[in-house]
């Protein structure tokens, strides 16, 4: 059975990072959503501030949002409709993305299937994904089992990660752990200056 690179510190060093924020532009508006939001709202401060220090360190900050069945939409819409009219206005407002910021609409969970997530990431040279966002049990376990299957190296700090409910959430950060070898420490813990 083939198993993900495993990165010597050394290797790590030279690791190219991109920082994953996945459908955290959301309006709530779904079956849990409400329950969902709460949880969306914890996080989204750590999730902030490591968007803040991955720009920082020029590590590429890429939103991975779903379209929600909108085909005629790009994420500027979607933001723009989330900001303005839902339930998630404030975690828009506190995510707001920067200039330099990108942007994949996925039409499913996996952030990969049907998008040009892969292709960006190739442009990028990223090598080394940070996975944050919602759901975990969800969106962030199959974008994260897709990043596998094509090699990338992973990080997903359980303290951006959230899901509805908090037993389903620990179960898919153990999987990500026992299956992948994600490292789930909290996000303080990632050393962006690693990208330089």
């Amino acid at each position: 059975m083939s198993d993900a690179p495993n990165l010597s510190d050394d290797d790590e060093k030279g690791c190219h990072y991109a920082l994953l924020i996945i459908d955290m532009i959301n309006g709530f508006d779904f079956p849990d959503g409400e329950r969902l939001r709460p949880q969306a709202e914890a996080t989204a401060g750590r999730i902030a501030a490591l968007a803040a220090r991955a720009r920082a360190a020029e590590v590429p900050v890429i939103y991975v949002n779903d379209n929600f069945g909108r085909w005629r939409s790009d994420f500027r819409r979607v933001l723009q409709h989330v900001r303005a009219h839902t339930a998630g206005a404030a975690i828009a407002e506190r995510l707001a993305p920067a200039e330099r910021d990108y942007f994949v609409l996925k039409p499913r969970h996996s952030g990969f299937l049907g998008t040009s997530l892969e292709v960006l990431l190739a442009h990028l040279e990223a090598r080394c994904l940070i996975l944050t966002g919602i759901t975990g049990d969800l969106c962030v376990l199959f974008t994260a089992m897709d990043a596998y299957m094509r090699g990338f190296e992973l990080r997903a700090p359980g303290d951006c990660i959230a899901s509805v409910d908090e037993a389903n959430n620990r179960r898919a950060l153990e999987l990500l752990r026992e299956s992948m070898r994600v490292d789930t420490s909290p996000a303080q813990s990632i050393d962006l200056r690693r990208e330089s």
